[in-house]
């Protein structure tokens, strides 16, 4: 956790300069110069970065790499004369850098009209005065900010100056697989693989490009012409996939791979690539039949996760994609039903923390973005360098396509799709994209049509469940809950964490007798009970005979089951009580697994007079604690040993360092017959354990001294500062005092130490909670001690124990 929040709390340029030098760690490759200039898109926020240096023609600087959008768009050329007036040449020049905005750039001698509104460029020279330069465009407001200009800096240090870009190389030298296009003429020299991919003899070759595409694909040419026509590219690397036709068969898939490189006086820009056999690498599946095979495994879907693993299928290896998302809307919110890759990594910080909970959802307003997006109800594409918020952004730097999903005239959720490497959006993906977004809205609507009671169980169920489990010190929990599919009633399973004093948690796991809405509503009565008995203080078998004697109380000819387990973070040890319930199961650090023999009681609600024994557990660092219904273990094919045994070796097999993927994987074959709860706690134990004290205040004459004189001995121990110690010695004499004149019974002392807070608590069988006098006459002889204890502490309240109270009060220590 300490490394994570270190990178959490990384500057973008740090986090620039670390992605930089890995790239310039590893073995020197042919498109790292790009990977590098890619990083200004990722960190610094521009829409274009190209590198400029001195070709053959020392008289003039060309654009030898770039990345990002088209060039022409921000109005910058192939090549400008290194004796000019052009920014790119003055910092070549000079050694300067140069910002400008749009102000600057329209009294620039050699500006361009350009498409985009307003944009702002930045020139920094490549080290020192005449090696070269490197040029961003952003269309951000304001430029470049200041963290953009640092993540740019780091960009230029780590650009190393490429070779001079040489003469188109002779025929002879290609080697088979390469191929050198002429842009201005058409004319391509090809090495001998690739005319025998295309099936034509080298004395039949005439040399025209116009020769290899009429064998392509009729389908793929549109694309293919968008390589070969330097109108519309930029100068960088091209890569892309196409077919060309076969005597019999289905057609080839080809790779290219082409670089376009600039030409200078005399000497044409020219596309140098390779072209590789690709058809074991892509599949002979057409745009148009992935789209029928997506309709007809959308057709077969029966249940929301069906539809979002049906439009995985269809999209992500088709388009190369690093991430994808299906989310439903509901309420405003989105309700994330697929995430592909699962792990939690993969996915920005924002989606780790808030969505990949128990009930995985955010406000659709926390991203105004995805918001008009789906207002909108039409496919948004973002290129590589778009500013968006940091939650929609970092799911694909490279790259995102959000696609809402139009049914039944609303708007059914959104897919998200992103890129890691900037990716180029050609207009068949964005067709592909559109016809699935439409597909996948209406196979959304059917299957909510399907299971429209079933979904209504499991809101139901949701409201009585908490809604997000607590943060845990020492430990990590997940829960989740499935509702049966066979028959639309709501169950009784429930879950529950209870944060408890001192470092205690309760988790507690239960089902009530039945399927139907009485069930559903003894569940969250005895939910809210258990949770108020121990909140309470009670032991844990006294927190199960109370909620036993409360459902007795209620008349009700239902029954429950529980199981209970109180543990102490701080010491790893553990108190379980089952009252007809099953056990738990634990997995050790070794991965051993064991279903712990607890001692149990009978079923809540059965007898007024029962016992429930404690069975003592202790945990190690790495223990899994696995709480569950039977549900997950109990089917008409097997009893309850069985799936005991079953879900034994399945938490062996499975990986602790996240409890969300193996609650889902131990869920995957739950046979769906009844209602099923699952509450899995990984304890990992507490890196500062708390320094305690306790004090049993007797009834004396000179109570209030002694434990005044016992807090002095035992903060001296600890080594508080004698300024803290004075403050402290004052609210134990108040709180005491108040104690000991206003309650009768025992009184007790506890004093506590935690990362650097002190908390001095007074607890005594009195429920009256101490009310603070909102005004005081100088003739009144009480009712100062509270306002002085809230004028010296850092904070004061509250807390019910055993039918009593606990006053606390925390100061800070002075250092």
């Amino acid at each position: 956790m300490a490394t994570e929040g270190a990178a959490v709390r990384r500057t973008r340029a740090e986090r620039a300069e670390l992605a930089l030098e890995t790239l310039l760690a590893v073995p020197v490759s042919p498109d790292r110069l790009r990977r590098v200039l890619e990083q200004a898109l990722v960190f610094a926020g521009a829409a274009f970065v190209g590198v400029y240096v001195p070709g053959d023609d020392p008289s003039t600087l060309f654009l030898a790499e770039s990345a990002g959008l088209p060039r022409t768009l921000y109005g910058l050329r192939d090549g400008y004369p290194a004796a000019g007036g052009s920014p790119v040449a003055e910092a070549w020049r000079t050694g300067r850098t140069a910002w400008l905005g749009p102000d600057e750039l329209a009294d620039c001698p050699e500006g361009r009209r350009t498409p985009a509104a307003d944009f702002s460029v930045a020139v920094l020279p490549l080290g020192p005065a005449g090696t070269g330069a490197l040029v961003a465009a952003t269309e951000h407001p304001g430029g470049f900010g200041t963290d953009d200009r640092a993540c740019l800096e780091l960009v230029a240090r780590a650009v190393a100056a490429p070779a001079p870009a040489g003469a188109a190389p002779d025929s002879g030298e290609l080697p088979p697989d390469a191929f050198s296009l002429a842009m201005d003429s058409g004319r391509v020299e090809v090495g001998d693989a690739i005319l025998g991919l295309f099936g034509i003899a080298r004395d039949e070759f005439d040399g025209r490009v116009e020769t290899l595409l009429a064998l392509t694909e009729p389908e793929d040419l549109p694309a293919l012409m968008s390589v070969v026509e330097a109108d519309h590219m930029s100068i960088g690397d091209r890569e892309l996939d196409f077919r060309i036709l076969q005597p019999s068969g289905p057609p080839k898939w080809l790779r290219l791979r082409g670089r376009l490189l600039p030409g200078g006086e005399g000497r044409p820009a020219r596309l140098d690539g390779t072209v590789a056999d690709a058809s074991t690498l892509r599949s002979d599946v057409t745009d148009v039949a992935r789209v029928q095979r997506l309709a007809a495994s959308l057709a077969m879907a029966g249940t929301v996760k069906d539809v979002g693993r049906a439009v995985v299928a269809a999209l992500r290896e088709p388009l190369r994609a690093d991430r994808i998302a299906l989310a439903e809307l509901e309420s405003e919110r989105l309700v994330v039903t697929v995430l592909d890759p699962p792990q939690p990594e993969a996915w920005p910080e924002l989606w780790r923390s808030e969505w990949r909970t128990e009930w995985p959802d955010a406000p659709v307003r926390a991203m105004p973005t995805l918001a008009a997006a789906l207002r909108e109800g039409r496919a948004r594409i973002w290129p590589a360098g778009t500013p968006l918020e940091p939650a929609l952004a970092d799911v694909g730097p490279g790259g995102l396509a959000v696609l809402p999903l139009p049914a039944g005239g609303r708007m059914a959720g959104a897919c998200l799709i992103g890129w890691d490497r900037p990716h180029d959006f050609g207009p068949d993906e964005r067709a592909l994209l559109t016809a699935c977004a439409g597909l996948t809205g209406q196979a959304l609507l059917r299957a909510h049509a399907f299971d429209a009671e079933h979904e209504l169980v499991g809101m139901l169920q949701r409201t009585l469940l908490p809604r997000r489990l607590p943060r845990l010190p020492g430990a990590v929990a997940v829960a989740r809950y499935l509702p049966t599919t066979e028959g639309l009633e709501v169950g009784g399973d429930w879950y529950d964490v209870i944060p408890l004093a001192d470092n205690h948690v309760a988790f507690a796991i239960g089902d009530v007798q039945g399927h139907n809405a009485g069930a559903a509503t003894l569940m969250g009565q005895m939910r809210t009970a258990l949770r108020a008995y121990a909140t309470e203080g009670h032991t844990p078998d006294v927190v199960v005979a109370l909620a036993n004697r409360l459902l007795l109380e209620m008349e009700t000819d239902l029954f429950a089951t529980c199981c209970y387990v109180d543990v102490d973070m701080e010491q790893g040890t553990a108190w379980c009580v089952r009252a007809g319930h099953l056990p738990p199961v634990l997995r050790h650090p070794d991965g051993s697994t064991e279903v712990v023999l607890a001692e149990g009681g009978p079923p809540l609600g059965v007898l007024s007079q029962a016992e429930f024994p404690i069975t003592l557990l202790r945990f190690q660092p790495g223990t899994v604690l696995a709480l569950t219904t039977d549900g997950l273990v109990e089917s008409a094919d097997s009893d309850i040993d069985i799936g005991l045994e079953r879900l034994s070796r399945e938490l062996a097999r499975s990986d602790p360092a996240h409890l969300g993927l193996v609650a889902d994987a131990l869920l995957s074959d739950a046979h769906r017959g009844d209602d099923v709860a699952l509450l899995l706690v990984r304890y990992d134990g507490m890196a500062v354990r708390p320094l305690r004290e306790t004090w049993t205040v007797w009834r004396v004459p000179e109570a209030a001294r002694h434990a005044r004189r016992f807090t002095r001995r035992t903060l001296r121990t600890w080594g508080v500062s004698p300024a803290t110690m004075d403050t402290a010695l004052l609210i134990v004499s108040e709180l005491v005092t108040n104690a000991l004149v206003h309650t009768g019974g025992q009184v007790r002392l506890d004093l506590t130490l935690i990362n650097h807070r002190l908390r001095l608590a007074v607890a005594d069988a009195s429920p009256r909670t101490p009310v603070k006098p909102t005004n005081i006459g100088w003739e009144a002889t009480g009712g100062r001690g509270i306002l002085l204890v809230e004028a010296v502490s850092q904070a004061w309240g509250t807390v019910p124990v055993s039918g009593g109270k606990q006053v606390w009060a925390d100061i800070v220590p002075e250092s």
